[in-house]
């Protein structure tokens, strides 16, 4: 596997900067994150590794294993006021067994400067109840803080965990986020420098004929929830959602069967631009 990073021409084609080869194998990497030049590849629920592409040099780690894991959920943050880098572990663990109360989450944090693992305590002031599940895309990093969809029993909400203080904080969702139907995916993105959040619809129930509709929240003030304002786009169907271009704020997707193309697409005027080249295995992506 490699990782080629790509650069937006002005003409809208893409061109090749590098190319390198990553040092390591990977089967099945479920996790990629992406932070302040390191990446992290979370390879099924224990086994991580941490890449410098920069030094040619990587850190195979291994973590704890749990009964019953269900789902794990990592996050990589960079820690600027000691230059390090630190790595959360969120696990969800199977309910549908002996005792029939949800297992509440664990949370591990490990610090690379020490190269150790600790558990952390996934505790929130303003929550009632435990938190039982955490969404399966990797943790945003943002404004000093791990991001990801949260659950309880009966409350949806955004969990964040502070790099500097390691606590764990709640930020509401938006008051109508549930108004829409037929949600079938839901992710947190920086855009245009403000936390967002992206939730994909489908216009009737069809999942696989059907037109999909992209309501973008963007909380303008953050961890202010009446900022938050509402932005719709019309999609179309698509394949894969990659993200959002770090300048411009645009959609990063690719469309197409026999061909695959990446596309991106303005949410403001809605133009739609087609890049003319094949989908690779796209990690970081960037405006010329």
């Amino acid at each position: 596997m490699e990782l080629c990073r790509l650069i937006c021409n002005n003409d809208n084609t893409l061109s090749e900067l590098s190319r390198i080869k990553i040092p390591f194998s990977i089967a099945n990497a479920s996790n990629v994150c992406f932070c302040n030049g390191m990446f992290c590849f979370a390879e099924h629920k224990t086994l991580i590794y941490l890449w410098n592409p920069s030094i040619r040099k990587f850190k195979k780690l291994e973590a704890s294993r749990f009964n019953y894991p269900r789902k794990v959920t990592f996050g990589l943050a960079y820690h600027s006021q000691n230059n390090d880098f630190k790595i959360l572990r969120i696990v969800s663990f199977i309910y549908n067994h002996i005792p029939t109360e949800p297992i509440p989450v664990v949370a591990q944090i490990y610090t690379l400067s020490t190269d150790s693992w600790r558990k952390v305590d996934v505790s929130v002031q303003s929550l009632s109840g435990n938190i039982i599940d955490v969404g399966a895309t990797p943790c945003l990093f943002f404004n000093g803080a791990l991001h990801s969809i949260a659950y309880t029993k009966d409350h949806t909400f955004i969990l964040s965990f502070d790099v500097n203080d390691e606590k764990f904080r709640e930020i509401m969702l938006p008051q109508d986020y549930l108004d829409e139907e037929f949600v079938y995916s839901k992710r947190l993105v920086v855009f245009k420098g403000a936390l967002a959040l992206i939730a994909f619809v489908k216009e009737d129930d069809d999942l696989y004929d059907s037109m999909e509709v992209c309501y973008i929240w963007v909380m303008r003030e953050y961890g202010v929830v009446e900022s938050w304002t509402k932005k719709v786009v019309q999609m179309g169907n698509f394949l894969h959602f990659y993200g959002c271009t770090g300048n411009g704020g645009e959609f990063l997707i690719s469309k197409g069967f026999d061909t695959v193309q990446l596309f991106s697409i303005d949410p403001d005027n809605q133009s739609e631009n087609n890049h003319q080249a094949s989908r690779r295995f796209v990690l970081e992506f960037k405006i010329h």
